[in-house]
């Protein structure tokens, strides 16, 4: 039941990014995200011997140079969007007039941390947190991280300062009506855009980032979840069988990965005569380096070169305000029994700008 002396937060989390696009901003971001054990599932030992003694020393001057690429006056496209989507979700929750839940967002690894903001929302008289994993499809390596981080902080918290939070979480919105939604309009626009409709010759390849295949053969529902998204976005879409794809990209390491191959899918595509490909990644909603460098810039050159004529990626979902108006409707949902009574969970109208929503946060 809700009390009306409980304050209500909602926690935007995604992956995180280095402060910096140098070799050394980039080597502590990857030393946080790559000791991770629900990342790099192998014995510690073995592990940080390679870690620190092989990867720290090499692969930071590598990704440096192509995070300088993506980088924006702003800084991090990752920190950039994320920040802004907890900005506007703010205000479309204030236009249906819950101004009083606050809307805080975090990295994973990296800064802002998961419990430094979770410092500051328990400072500021917040009881109750709504945790958003920034991840529509569920994965250990991912969903499950962020819970053992916000964990982690219930724990520290509980006995250094004897204050603990109540916490809710989404799972993750595969098939989420709005989530999917979002999707297709981002790829109808893109296509009134190209001044044309879905040419016969043309694809709309759907990457999704790797994990091991180890990890779904141990129970991790994450390929299950990807396929479904890909399959309902195709069905809103009206795509027939040989006018799309799913792909996964991202992979690390010599282990087998998911597949197909993004790369591999888009040179095999070219090479055997697909002059035009979409390519759009549903599960980043913000847009970042997987997305910006890998697919726009590096899949991108791959497929040309293997003999494609026209390859065109399809923006995340960053400010759009679909995607707000759906992000809203999902936090709302599982917010439940903390509202207000009374409270309208509601759209106030069928469509508001992302400018119009920000003006009442």
């Amino acid at each position: 039941m809700n009390n009306p002396s409980t304050k209500t937060a909602i926690l935007l989390v995604n992956l995180g990014s280095p402060d910096e696009p140098t070799p050394a901003a980039v080597r502590r971001y990857l030393a946080e995200f790559l000791w991770d054990p629900r990342v790099v599932e192998l014995p510690r030992l073995p592990w940080w011997l390679i870690l620190h003694g092989i990867i720290l020393n090499t692969r930071p001057a590598k990704s440096a140079a192509k995070y300088a690429q993506i980088w924006t006056s702003e800084g991090s496209p990752l920190k950039v969007h994320t920040e802004k989507q907890a900005k506007l979700l703010r205000g479309a929750l204030g236009v249906r007039g819950l101004r009083d839940v606050a809307v805080a967002w975090a990295m994973r690894y990296g800064q802002p941390s998961v419990g430094a903001t979770l410092d500051r929302l328990a400072a500021q008289g917040c009881t109750r947190v709504l945790v958003v994993p920034m991840y529509p499809q569920y994965a250990n390596s991912t969903t499950t991280s962020v819970m053992d981080a916000v964990a982690a902080w219930q724990q520290r918290a509980g006995k250094t300062a004897g204050k603990t939070l109540e916490i809710r979480d989404v799972r993750s919105f595969p098939g989420d009506p709005g989530y999917i939604a979002a999707l297709a309009a981002s790829v109808r626009k893109h296509w009134q855009t190209q001044a044309r409709a879905l040419a016969e010759d043309r694809l709309l390849v759907m990457s999704f980032h790797g994990i091991p295949k180890r990890s779904v053969e141990r129970g991790d529902p994450y390929q299950r979840e990807c396929e479904e998204t890909a399959r309902q976005l195709a069905a809103a879409l009206g795509l027939k069988d040989g006018q799309w794809r799913h792909t996964y990209q991202s992979r690390f390491g010599r282990a087998e990965w998911l597949q197909p191959y993004t790369q591999q899918t888009l040179e095999q595509l070219a090479a055997a005569g697909t002059a035009n490909v979409d390519v759009i990644c549903p599960g980043f909603p913000a847009d970042c380096l997987e997305t910006l460098e890998e697919i726009a810039l590096e899949n991108k050159a791959a497929f040309l070169k293997a003999g494609g004529k026209a390859f065109h990626y399809i923006p995340g979902l960053n400010e759009n305000p679909d995607w707000i108006e759906a992000l809203a409707d999902l936090t709302l949902r599982h917010l439940g029994d903390w509202l207000p009574a009374g409270a309208n969970t509601g759209r106030v109208n069928a469509y508001r700008s992302a400018e119009n929503i920000a003006r009442v946060v």
